[in-house]
């Protein structure tokens, strides 16, 4: 991998991922960019502990652009867009409406593929393994900056999850703070600690899915399942053997397979509702929309979690779907929205038998 750092017209740095040691990134963003002006915020919420981001800039943020004008597409033939070359492997950049911003964190786009038409499930092993080299570097040197305490890669992918950029891409959030979700793993995982004397969740877990009936596939060194409590209609969780706390400490087996197990997971996601015909849909129906999140320990302090120490967290990833059936939306309403209940409509073990039925061709 050759890493090369520039920056845009308006500031924000920009960073080529290549598989090529000999690749030149000299072309210049010539695009007439003011510097970015934001309006970001942290406020907390006194009575649940959380904090919510304010970013009222974000209003004016690109909203679906026909292809032709999309700003992840590589500069050519006349157009200038947010890559200033005319070519890319993997492209990460500063997000110019961030959600987080200076002393509140930062946000980033990662770009996987110059191919506008293309998704994840498109890429080669080797392409996707690039993906995950750029997901690690940047959570190394995001990790350095002062203000931040937890690093999130993820995408979405789909109109019906909200993305407003059709082109293959992700982002990566750098928080100045512990997420909700992380703190209650990391309560579960302290309070287990203490009630069996020091037995680690995350083991239990996954010792007891790799004994059950919910698991999808297994690696050397990757193993996915439906977990026993899916929130979602179709939810996979997939980890490492080898219990990490972040895309740092994988080691090289299991950063040459993730790439297969990765893959394949995608491409039965695309499979779920085409009656196992290939293609990504039922009778037009869109490619299954999904968001993937990988879950990191935080890299700041966690003594508010007795007896946890950063290498007690489990490095895994989230992959889930919004699409309950053919043609029908899983909404968050009264029971999820109002009181984070939910109510799951597709039992885990049918989930699981149906993505072990799909195997990609």
């Amino acid at each position: 991998m050759k890493k090369t750092s520039t920056r845009l017209a308006d500031g924000r740095e920009l960073i080529y991922y290549d598989l090529r040691d000999d690749a030149v990134r000299e072309a210049v963003d010539r695009r007439p960019l003011e510097p970015t002006v934001t309006t970001s915020g942290i406020r907390r919420d006194a009575l649940l502990g959380d904090q919510v981001a304010i970013a009222s800039h974000r209003q004016g943020r690109t909203y679906h652009p026909p292809a032709d004008e999309c700003p992840l597409c590589p500069s050519r033939d006349g157009r200038l867009s947010e890559i200033p070359d005319a070519t890319y492997d993997v492209v990460v950049f500063e997000n110019r409406f961030p959600s987080l911003v200076g002393d509140f964190g930062r946000c980033e786009v990662v770009c996987f593929t110059s191919d506008h038409d293309a998704s994840f499930a498109d890429l080669t092993e080797e392409q996707a393994g690039l993906v995950l080299d750029a997901w690690t570097d940047r959570t190394a040197e995001l990790s350095h900056l002062p203000a931040v305490e937890q690093v999130f890669c993820f995408e979405n992918r789909g109109a019906e999850i909200g993305v407003t950029l059709g082109h293959p891409h992700g982002q990566i959030y750098a928080y100045p703070f512990t997420t909700p979700r992380t703190a209650l793993m990391l309560r579960s995982l302290a309070a287990h600690l203490e009630a069996t004397g020091g037995e680690n969740l995350f083991d239990t877990v996954v010792a007891r899915e790799l004994a059950d009936q919910r698991v999808v596939l297994e690696g050397e060194h990757w193993v996915a399942f439906v977990p026993y409590a899916a929130h979602w209609p179709y939810e996979v969780h997939l980890y490492p053997r080898r219990r990490v706390p972040d895309l740092l400490a994988l080691d090289e087996a299991a950063r040459t397979e993730f790439p297969q197990v990765y893959l394949e997971l995608l491409r039965r996601f695309d499979r779920i509702f085409d009656g196992g015909t290939g293609g990504g849909s039922a009778a037009g129906e869109p490619p299954t929309p999904y968001i993937a999140a990988w879950h990191q320990a935080p890299f700041g302090t966690l003594e508010e979690f007795e007896g946890v120490s950063r290498d007690d967290f489990a490095l895994h990833l989230e992959l889930f779907t919004i699409r309950r059936t053919s043609g029908k939306l899983k909404f968050l309403a009264g029971s999820e929205s109002g009181m984070n209940v939910f109510i799951n409509d597709v039992p885990p073990e049918a989930a699981a038998r149906r993505l072990r039925e799909v195997a990609s061709s």
